[in-house]
């Protein structure tokens, strides 16, 4: 399902799976079917990690277990409860801050974490299903309700689903009015640099 609004305008060619990514604010009140779901988790089971580490780790509430899905909305704020009820499931995502291997701090754990979480974004991408990534979580009522180790250290949440529409009337207006809100992206230059900080690298200067 592409939304046009919301589909990327590159200046490089880029996989239109890429373009077509973005993060709902609204969903459709229904649950993810468990097959997709198990797809995404898997597509993350393979995403590199330092030294193969894999230091990755989830909870899962899908949407057909009341009760589950119930606590997992009460880990976010309230910001992102107001518009992830209505998702088909929520995660939360952790990782481990040391290796196993010798008990040294993982520098990158956070950073594998993402590259497991952008392989389970285009999984589901290729399925159908969407995937807004939150920030905005209750470290203290996650460890709490999940009897979460100490090693590991809960970074995100997840919502997935399926997009609604924004003039559906379970919304209230300010969710639909940032979910029809125009993807923006700074330039390479800006990001990309070259011999110096800040100052672009030749390649992206044409």
């Amino acid at each position: 399902m592409s939304n046009s609004i919301k589909t990327a305008k590159p200046d490089h060619d880029i996989l239109p799976i890429i373009a077509e990514r973005y993060s709902p604010y609204v969903f459709e009140p229904k649950p993810v079917e468990r097959e997709k779901l198990l797809s995404m988790f898997e597509a993350a089971r393979w995403a590199a990690s330092s030294f193969n580490e894999q230091p990755w780790r989830y909870v899962l509430a899908e949407r057909t277990d009341e009760k589950a899905f119930a606590t997992a909305l009460g880990c976010l704020v309230e910001a992102n409860q107001e518009w992830a009820k209505h998702a088909g499931a929520i995660a939360f995502g952790f990782a481990k801050k040391q290796f196993t291997r010798n008990g040294s701090p993982n520098r990158v754990a956070q950073h594998d974490l993402g590259m497991a979480g952008s392989s389970l974004t285009l999984q589901g991408m290729h399925l159908g299903v969407y995937v807004h990534m939150m920030g905005g979580i209750e470290p203290t009522k996650i460890r709490q309700a999940y009897k979460v180790p100490e090693e590991f250290e809960p970074f995100t949440a997840i919502a997935f689903g399926y997009p609604g529409k924004p003039d559906a009337d379970y919304l209230d207006g300010d969710v639909a009015k940032r979910d029809a809100a125009a993807r923006e992206r700074r330039p390479l230059p800006e990001f990309v640099f070259g011999d110096t900080w800040g100052n672009p690298a030749a390649a992206t200067l044409g």
